[in-house]
C-alpha cells in the first residue's frame, strides 16, 4: 500500500520544503520535492499545508470529556481521538496520585486500550505523575496519596507493569536518590516534578539519571532566602543544566508571554519540551468540569481557555491540546513553525529515546504525521501509516 501525501509544505530536520511524502507499510520510504512521478495507491493532496512530523505529548491526563482515571477502556480510546483531531499521534496517558488499588486498574485498563486503540492518537506507555511528590508542591495532586519513595513500595508499583515509560517524582524525598536510580536501570524515565528541591538536590537527581522537569515554572522551586544566605532551586538548576530537558505547558495561561521568550532563550530550541498537561476539558465547550477521575475528582470550572477551581483562586488544569501549543509559541513567543514543531514532536521523541523512529519526517521512521494549515488548524492526522483523524 503505497500513500503519496503532495502539495505540501514538508518539515524536514534541515529545512521545509515544497515538494512530497511517500508512505509504504506504515513508514516513511521517500521525501521529495515537487511532484511524485509515479503512481500510488492513495493520493492525499495537502493543498499548500503544512506536512509536519506528528506530535508527541508526554503529559495528558485526558480530553474530550475523558480521564485516563477514569478506569474505562472507552476513557482512553474518547480521549486518543480527541488529541489526534488536534494533531498528536503518540500521547503517553498520565495519572494523578491515587490509591495503589486504582492505580493497578489503571494499569490494566491500559492494556485493554491499547489493543483496541485503532482510530486515535497510538500510546506511548504510562507517565506516572507520583506519588511521590511533597506536600508542600502537592499542586491538584491529592494529598491523601502523597508520600516518600519506600522500596517495598515502589517495587510493587513498577512489578505490577510493563507499560510504565516514566515516572515524576520530587528528588528531595528520603529515597529518592534511590529510586531515580531503580528506574534509570529500568530504562524508566524518571522526571523531576512538584519538588521543593534545591538546586543541590537537582544535581544529586540529575547524576542519578533524572533528565527531565514535570511542567517546568508549575510546583518546582526557586531562590529562597534562609539566615540571609540564597539557596537556589529547581527553576535555577533547569536554566544551568544543559543536559536537562523541561516541559512547558504551553497554552499561553499556565506560562505567560514572558516566560515563553525566557525559556526558549535560556534553553534553546533543543531543550524544550511542549506538553498539554490537558485534563479531560480539552477539546471542549467552556463550563463546568471534573478534574480527575468520575468517581472521586474535584469539580471545577473551564473559562478563559483553562480550566479553574470553582473559587477561582487558582488553575485545575490545562485544556490544551497540541495544535494549540503550536500556536501559542508561534504568536507569543516568536518562534518559527518549524522550530515550534520540533519541540512538540522530535523534543520528546529524544527525551524519551524514540527518536530513531518517530519525532521527524525521515525515510525510515514511522509514518506519523500531521497536516495542518497556517493557522495550525488540523488538516489530518496519520498514524502509523493511517488516517486517523481527517477534517
Amino acid at each position: 500500500m503505497k500513500t503519496v501525501i503532495k502539495n505540501g509544505r514538508v518539515i524536514t530536520p534541515n529545512e521545509t520544503i515544497s515538494g512530497y511524502v511517500l508512505v509504504e507499510d506504515g513508514v516513511i520510504k521517500e521525501i521529495g520535492e515537487g511532484e511524485y512521478a509515479a503512481e500510488a495507491d492513495k493520493v492525499i493532496d495537502a493543498e499548500g499545508c503544512y506536512v509536519s512530523p506528528g506530535f508527541i505529548d508526554l503529559h495528558t491526563h485526558g480530553a474530550g470529556g475523558a480521564d485516563f482515571m477514569d478506569g474505562t477502556v472507552e476513557a482512553f480510546l474518547v480521549a486518543a481521538k480527541m488529541h489526534a483531531a488536534h494533531g498528536a499521534t503518540l500521547v503517553y496517558p498520565t495519572t494523578l496520585t491515587s490509591s495503589n488499588e486504582v492505580l493497578f486498574d489503571t494499569f490494566v485498563t491500559y492494556e485493554q486500550a491499547v489493543e483496541q486503540n485503532t482510530e486515535g492518537a497510538a500510546f506511548g506507555g504510562l507517565h506516572l505523575e507520583g506519588p511521590y511528590f511533597n506536600p508542600l508542591q502537592a499542586g491538584a495532586q491529592d494529598p491523601r496519596y502523597l508520600r516518600n519513595p519506600d522500596p517495598a513500595d515502589y517495587l510493587e508499583i513498577l512489578s505490577r507493569s510493563n507499560n510504565i515509560a516514566r515516572v515524576s517524582f520530587s528528588p528531595e524525598l528520603e529515597g529518592a536518590p534511590e529510586f531515580a536510580a531503580e528506574l534509570s536501570k529500568r530504562g524508566i524515565i524518571a522526571s523531576a516534578g512538584h519538588t521543593n528541591a534545591t538546586f543541590e538536590q537537582c544535581d544529586e537527581a540529575f547524576k542519578s539519571g533524572s533528565s527531565l522537569i514535570t511542567h517546568f515554572f508549575s510546583c518546582v522551586s526557586t531562590i529562597v532566602r534562609k539566615n540571609s544566605y540564597r539557596t537556589a532551586g529547581v527553576l535555577e538548576y533547569g536554566y544551568y543544566q544543559d543536559g536537562m530537558a523541561v516541559e512547558i505547558i504551553a497554552d499561553g495561561c499556565h506560562v505567560p508571554e514572558s516566560l515563553l521568550k525566557l525559556i526558549v532563550r535560556v534553553k534553546g530550541f533543543d531543550n524544550v519540551v511542549l506538553v498539554t498537561d490537558s485534563m479531560r476539558g480539552a477539546g471542549m465547550p467552556e463550563g463546568p468540569s471534573i478534574l480527575g477521575g468520575l468517581a472521586d475528582g474535584q469539580a471545577c470550572i473551564i473559562e478563559d481557555g483553562v480550566a479553574k477551581l470553582m473559587d477561582r483562586s487558582g488553575f485545575a488544569g490545562s485544556v490544551c491540546t497540541t495544535d494549540r501549543l503550536i500556536r501559542t509559541m508561534t504568536t507569543l513567543a516568536g518562534v518559527t513553525v518549524e522550530q515550534a514543531v520540533k519541540m512538540a514532536s522530535y523534543n520528546p521523541a529524544r527525551v524519551m529515546g524514540i527518536a530513531d523512529r518517530k519525532g521527524s519526517l525521515e525515510v525510515g521512521k514511522d509514518a506519523d504525521i500531521v497536516i495542518f494549515n497556517d493557522n495550525v488548524d488540523v488538516a489530518a492526522t496519520i498514524v502509523g501509516g493511517r488516517v486517523v483523524y481527517s477534517k
